[in-house]
């Protein structure tokens, strides 16, 4: 009896422990969108409402971003997408942008051979072939159950009838504004000032979209759209023209699917190098008991920090486009591979990312990037992330056709070991070459735990996308948080050069970074940005689905 008695507070604590958090955010009974703005999402849900799928909700939340979220989301660009159909199936689709024909790799550097500012970031120079259009609609032919014109006409309407200005985007459009005077002139749409409470209508982007729907993918790679884009940005100095366009393909990959303890995680293949690096990640911190270390403790702070100074420390020299180099998959992944890069680590003391090179193998972002997660009724999940790169990409903006331009072409090392704008530092293989895919960041996970769908997770945010991403999943498997609270938490971040930890303005306390300094640990005081902005959603064991909608942005879960 006294052993009973003795033994009741530890089956109630594991009792407790296994029980999931209760979820704050938005709960909805058969299908979910959660994006970037409201307008995108309830876009995406409704047609999941009319019969529609996950697939067919894909297309209309990131065809109607370009409206409700010019900051990122734009046809444009490009992006990822990991999928998980209900019946367990899994897949990806890679929808980057590719560099043009014309491209060359000293393309950015001048006579001397260094890098010349602001050319792969800014105007027509600084433009991949977009890949966004034929993206989506190849997972629309594959996927989709509704007619293409009912997933477009929506977002026709939205168009013309324009969206109104939140205090947020208010403020980034005027931030931004000298910008677009320098790429487009103050004559432009974005020349204008905009307050909160203003209705910004794409009536242009309309005649776009009704293109699209009447031709389907010819009708934005090839014929009157084509010769457009490719006229506007050449006359702005860039390299697209319409061979580009006509030869652009997305390409189905298979995505990165690995278990950490007791769930799967299901990520994208390079060249996203999300997958790879938080297979690493997580692999190295496997080993530990995290979730007995306390959620963003010291312990787990160091731990995390380590095993991602290694793995970006990887990422940046072995990563690249798989169709133009050898990826050495199978040592990157390896367990024991992993066990000895992370070998060096201690608790007591910081390791040097100095000391830390990528590893002994025989071989060879961006942060205004948007993120949706939608799971539909009958249990199909997606995950996208899609981007210009930098915020309203190149700031260039194509009036006619209704949409910005990407940057995109930073993402590749326009000079080995030359860092880009978000300080990661590439290598050979991410080198620029013609019709070659740049290295990203962007992150689109599912989760699965006990062979069921559990989390589906992504962000914006350059370089600091695998990080979130990968705290977030920690903060609901390791430390119970609801998906909400999850979304929530404050976040760090580490990429191994710069070496510096970088932790969000709030949510850390000055005795923890003191505690972190005295064990070696460098902290950029300077630089505090958010860090991401979560879209995820969380099955509940009731088959009930509950929203992560980031509190950092306008973002909105929306759902039936």
């Amino acid at each position: 009896m006294r052993r009973l008695i003795l033994l009741l507070p530890f089956i109630l604590f594991v009792h407790c422990k296994q029980q999931p958090a209760a979820p704050t955010g938005l709960v909805t009974e058969s299908a979910m969108v959660v994006s970037a703005r409201e307008e995108s999402s309830k876009i995406g849900a409704d047609i999941m409402k009319k019969g529609g799928n996950a697939f067919d909700a894909m297309v209309a939340t990131e065809l109607s971003l370009v409206i409700s979220y010019p900051f990122a989301g734009s046809v444009g660009g490009g992006g990822f997408m990991v999928y998980r159909k209900n019946n367990g199936e899994v897949g990806g689709i890679d929808y980057r942008e590719k560099a043009p024909l014309a491209a060359h790799k000293d393309m950015y550097l001048d006579s001397l051979g260094n890098v010349i500012p602001g050319l792969s970031t800014s105007g027509g120079t600084a433009s991949g072939v977009p890949g966004t259009v034929a993206g989506v609609l190849k997972v629309h032919e594959k996927f989709g159950k509704l007619p293409l014109k009912e997933i477009i006409e929506p977002i026709i309407a939205l168009a013309k009838k324009g969206v109104v200005i939140t205090e947020k985007q208010a403020s980034r459009l005027e931030r931004y504004r000298e910008q677009f005077i320098e790429a487009n002139g103050d004559s432009s749409k974005y020349a204008m000032k905009f307050k909160a409470g203003d209705t910004l209508k794409n009536p242009e982007y309309a005649n776009t979209l009704q293109k699209i729907m009447d031709e389907g993918r010819d009708g934005f790679y090839k014929g009157e759209i084509a010769q457009k884009l490719a006229t506007f940005v050449q006359e702005n100095g860039g390299y697209i023209t319409e061979k580009d366009l006509a030869k652009y393909e997305a390409v189905w990959r298979d995505p990165i699917v690995f278990d950490y303890k007791d769930i799967k995680i299901i990520s994208m293949s390079p060249p996203s190098s999300g997958g790879v690096t938080i297979n690493q990640i997580f692999k190295m911190m496997e080993p530990y008991h995290l979730s007995d270390f306390g959620h963003n403790s010291t312990k787990t702070i160091q731990l995390f920090t380590e095993a991602s100074r290694r793995a970006y420390a990887d990422r940046n020299y072995f990563l690249g486009d798989p169709d133009f180099v050898d990826i050495p998959y199978d040592v990157l992944l390896n367990d024991e591979y992993l066990q000895e890069r992370m070998s060096s680590f201690s608790f007591d003391q910081a390791t040097l990312s100095s000391e830390v090179s990528h590893g002994e193998v025989e071989v060879v972002e961006s942060s205004q990037t948007t993120h949706y997660s939608i799971v539909d009724s009958e249990g199909n999940a997606i995950s996208a992330t899609s981007t210009l790169n930098g915020g309203y990409g190149s700031k260039l903006y194509c009036a006619e056709l209704g949409f910005f331009l990407n940057n995109e072409m930073d993402d590749f090392s326009a000079k080995p070991g030359v860092p880009n704008m978000f300080g990661l530092v590439g290598a050979e293989a991410n080198s620029i070459a013609p019709e070659k895919r740049m290295l990203s960041s962007m992150t689109p996970t599912i989760v699965e735990k006990d062979g069921k769908l559990y989390m589906v997770v992504g962000t914006p945010g350059g370089s600091t996308i695998i990080t979130a991403v990968a705290q977030t999943i920690l903060n609901v498997y390791e430390f119970n948080l609801s998906m909400q609270e999850a979304v929530n938490a404050p976040r760090f971040h580490h990429q191994w050069l710069p070496d510096m930890v970088i932790f969000e303005p709030e949510g850390f306390t000055e005795e923890l970074k003191s505690e972190l300094k005295s064990k070696g640990y460098i902290i950029n005081e300077e630089r505090t940005p958010i860090i991401g902005k979560v879209d995820a959603i969380r099955v509940l064991p009731d088959g009930k689905l509950e929203g992560g909608a980031d509190k950092r942005g306008d973002d909105t879960a929306v759902g039936f």
